[in-house]
This record gives structure tokens, C-alpha cells and sequence, in this order.
């Protein structure tokens, strides 16, 4: 288990839009547990100097719910009945499907979410494609009372190694550039997918590293990782 991850490794930071004046445009440079810890003064920080909050070009349908500090960027399309709130970033043309949830995540260029997906505290890469009925979980079950979670999130590896620590109680997923998803997922809390990566309808699994270019399959217990064939 690496002791250090790298955002960079999994997300391209954006590039053509108005983040590129705030802190996001550097999310690339940042260590995750370092970055995670800091996320919300940096927001906040974002706030303040970007000409504006949403940009004329996006399209939010009237039914949708937008926070008073999320970010959208150019060409953004949020469509019905969906919910972006506390401190979300939509960045450029990112396309928001039917009744989805954002909550406290990073949305990267170009990545489309399907109908009816739940995000929580969550870092979303570039041209990324996450099918309908996708849920990335942000706290662990494990908590005395969820509404006030205690819990550290942590990525486990294969082995006995030590765990990689998050230094935070709320983390959903770190989910790379390019990557393509199927239906029906659950994911989370405490999962980081490398670029280029597949993960197939029906998986249920998290606290996992995954190696860039590989496909998870649903499996009997738990989910098989192997390289993607391209």
C-alpha cells in the first residue's frame, strides 16, 4: 500500500474553464489525505476570485437544486430533479443526468454522470463515464451514529501491508481520468480507480486500490481486478 497518493496520477486538473485562477487548477499536485484536509478552505478560497459562480452557459433544468456554493462551469448541463450542494465543483461541459445527487465533490471536464448516481465527497477525473444507478458511498457503515461519523476512512491493499490513511471520516472516491463504469455499482467509502479503468455492472466494493487500465468484475465474494484489454 503506496503511503502516498498523488491525485495527480489519477486526475487531470482542469484546464478550460475559470478554475484554472483558483486552487483546482493545481488539484493535480496535491497528496489525497493533504488535499482532503484542505478542501474546504480551498473552496471557499475559489469562491472569492472566480468571475462567476455559475457561467452563463450552463443549462440547469428549473427542477434541479443547486447550492449557494457550488461551482459550474462552461457548458455544464444539469438535468432534471438532480441535487448539487455543499461545496461542489461541475467543471467544463460536464453533463449531470435525471434525479442524480452531488454532494461535496470535484466533477472533472467533460465526464458525464448518468440517470439516478449518488456522489459523496468524492474527486470525479476528465472524460469519465458513469453509468445509471451508480452510488459512490462517502461514510463507513461502521459508525456508532451516522449522522456524526467518527470512522477514518482507509484504502486496504491485497496484502498485510498498512493501510492508506485519509485523515477524514467522509470520503467517498478518487476515480481517474477515462474512467467508464456499467450499472447497478456501489463503490466507497475509501476508493481510488487509476485511469483508462472499467468497472463492470453489478460491483459492490471499496476501501480498494485499483490499478490504472484494469476492469473490475462483480464476483463470488467480492470483485475480481485484471488488465483491461483494449
Amino acid at each position: 500500500m503506496p503511503e502516498s497518493i498523488r491525485i495527480g496520477d489519477y486526475v487531470r486538473g482542469p484546464v478550460t474553464s475559470s478554475l484554472d485562477i483558483t486552487g483546482y487548477a493545481k488539484i493535480g499536485e496535491f497528496e489525497l489525505s493533504d488535499f482532503l484536509t484542505r478542501w474546504e478552505s480551498l473552496h471557499d478560497d475559489a469562491l472569492q476570485v472566480i468571475p462567476e459562480r455559475i457561467h452563463p452557459t450552463a443549462r440547469i433544468h428549473p427542477t434541479a437544486i443547486i447550492g449557494e456554493d457550488v461551482i459550474i462551469g462552461p457548458r455544464v448541463r444539469v438535468h432534471e430533479f438532480s441535487t448539487v450542494r455543499k461545496r461542489s465543483v461541475l467543471a467544463a461541459g460536464v453533463s449531470v443526468g435525471f434525479g442524480c445527487e452531488v454532494t461535496h465533490s470535484f466533477i472533472g471536464e467533460n465526464t458525464v454522470l448518468g440517470h439516478q448516481v449518488g456522489i459523496g465527497h468524492s474527486i470525479i477525473g476528465t472524460d469519465a463515464h458513469l453509468s445509471a444507478n451508480l452510488v459512490i458511498a462517502a461514510i463507513s457503515l461502521w459508525n456508532y451514529d451516522m449522522r456524526v461519523p467518527v470512522k477514518e476512512i482507509v484504502l486496504h491493499g491485497p496484502g498485510d501491508e498498512e493501510p492508506y490513511r485519509c485523515t477524514t471520516s467522509r470520503f467517498g472516491g478518487l476515480i481517474g481520468d477515462h474512467v467508464q463504469t456499467g450499472s447497478m455499482i456501489t463503490i466507497g467509502p475509501g476508493i481510488a480507480v487509476g485511469r483508462h479503468s472499467a468497472i463492470a455492472a453489478g460491483v459492490c466494493m471499496g476501501s480498494s486500490i485499483v490499478p490504472a487500465a484494469s476492469v473490475v468484475r462483480s464476483s463470488s465474494p467480492g470483485a475480481v481486478i485484471e488488465p483491461r484489454r483494449i
